[in-house]
């Protein structure tokens, strides 16, 4: 049987045992991550599975099954057992759950690879982070610490409604950070992120990065730190580089967009959502300079695909259209129940992970300002980067943010180098200070987002560029 002969029983099966829909993914991942730690390597790690996971809806209710099996009997095992657990869940009375309209496609879609990053030999990977970490240990690291990952993934999706669409996304990226001990102090600086870099790109992004080229002056910066003055508590005039507002736009943004968290669907691990559905297309969330999108057709983002796992096209949308709240994240069902005509937003991390709303590409819109700009017009404030740590509330509305790195700005340059830098706010309030934003976007790739129990682990894109906030809480109250 071919994958989508699997996939079609298992979604016949569904039918058959009284779903009024059905869909099914048949998947096949190959992973690979190598770490290395002052010149050695610390471990290598290569995973590969593969299996159908189907979805059944009866009434108002969805039921999910899924085997670690491709054969046919099996796929109609699991398409029963959906459709059982749909119908054991349905006794509540109520109106059948309607889904948003979506044509169905006949399609196959790749994303762009130059280099397959699992054809790369494992000794060239192994030297680049041994070499890297050595040298940043060199330099002065306690700790320097190097990482790669990659992630090969096949999909086949089936649907009752007639889709049969292949899909073969790779992913990758890398990273090094060095870490330094000091009399009770204990710094941090990474490259090009605290987490690394990842993309829908083949091993030319890691060639990109040039990781050793930046291995010592990491390691000078964490050591420069440890002596570095503290970042001075109180108001002022906030420049964040591209790399936080990255996390920014995650945790406060990204987060509270999630339209199952606005519904009360979801609470899991990151809360609800402090935004209301009766304020769409009027809610200020920022200033005139917020464009946030969804796109997830962004070539090399890693929020990037041609179809999410409910077979909706990748099509980019406002989420924040000049500082108004005009859009969210959405599955087929959950755009029915808020009166949205669109979907686009669902994925599962995995064959045997139920389908849900996740993040794509969520981002700014490119400003008029260039960082140069930014900073020449301040005359007292701090410019920060690279997340160091996070906090944000349930509703995601008050936030606490840590960097890797501050530096002291005045009368419109940059000055000393600051440890610690912090910085807090609540969210429309803290965008609505937002008055310079740079035209330098960089899509930066966060891996790890966690959602839902059982837990999964989504890969996300954050375009983001440095922008400057006015009248912001900085460092720490003593």
């Amino acid at each position: 049987m071919t994958q989508f002969d699997v996939a079609t029983a298992a979604v016949e099966a569904a039918l058959a045992a009284g779903a009024r829909y059905a869909d099914a993914r048949v998947m096949h991942r190959r992973s690979e991550s190598m770490t290395a730690r002052n010149g050695e390597i610390e471990d290598l790690r290569q995973d590969e599975d593969a299996g159908v996971g189907v979805r059944a809806l009866v009434g108002s209710s969805w039921g999910f099954f899924a085997v670690p099996d491709l054969g046919g009997e099996a796929a109609r095992r699991a398409g029963e057992r959906a459709a059982a657990i749909a119908r054991a869940s349905s006794t509540v009375p109520g109106p059948a759950l309607d889904l948003v309209d979506v044509e169905a496609r006949v399609d196959s879609w790749a994303s762009a690879c130059e280099v397959d990053p699992l054809g790369v030999a494992l000794s060239v990977k192994g030297d680049l982070l041994t070499g890297a970490t050595a040298e940043a240990h060199k330099a002065g690291a306690d700790i320097a610490e190097g990482l790669y990952q990659i992630w090969d993934t096949q999909k086949w999706f089936v649907s009752s409604q007639g889709h049969r669409i292949d899909q073969h996304i790779r992913e990758a990226g890398a990273g090094i950070s060095a870490t330094v001990i000091g009399d009770g102090e204990t710094q941090r600086r990474s490259y090009p992120s605290y987490r690394g870099q990842y993309g829908t790109r083949g091993w030319e992004l890691v060639d990109e990065l040039d990781i050793p080229a930046h291995a010592a002056r990491i390691a000078e910066e964490a050591r420069a730190l440890l002596s570095a003055p503290q970042c001075p508590a109180g108001e002022t005039t906030l420049i964040l580089g591209s790399e936080q507002m990255a996390l920014q736009i995650h945790e406060s943004v990204g987060h509270a967009i999630e339209l199952d968290r606005i519904l009360g669907w979801e609470a899991a691990f990151a809360g609800t959502s402090w935004l209301d559905l009766a304020k769409i297309n009027q809610l200020r969330y920022g200033s005139e300079l917020m464009n946030i999108t969804i796109d997830p057709t962004i070539p090399g983002a890693l929020g990037s695909f041609g179809y999410d796992d409910e077979g909706t096209p990748a099509t980019p949308r406002y989420a924040v259209r000049d500082g108004i709240w005009v859009g969210a994240l959405a599955g087929r069902d959950s755009a029915a129940v808020a009166g949205l005509d669109y979907a686009g937003s669902v994925r599962a991390d995995g064959w045997a992970r139920l389908p849900m709303v996740r993040m794509t590409n969520v981002g700014l819109r490119p400003g008029p300002h260039t960082l140069e700009e930014m900073i020449a017009a301040t005359d007292d404030g701090v410019l920060m980067d690279l997340n160091r740590s996070w906090s944000i509330d349930d509703k995601r509305l008050n936030f606490q943010f840590g960097c890797e790195i501050g530096w002291e700005i005045k009368n419109g340059k940059l000055g000393r180098m600051l440890r610690n830098p912090t910085y807090t706010g609540i969210g429309p309030r803290f965008w609505g200070s937002m008055d310079m934003l740079s035209s330098e976007i960089v899509s930066w790739g966060t891996p790890n987002c966690g959602k839902g129990q059982p837990g999964q682990i989504g890969h996300t894109g954050h375009p983001a560029a440095a922008a400057r906030f006015q009248n912001v809480r900085v460092g720490v109250r003593g």
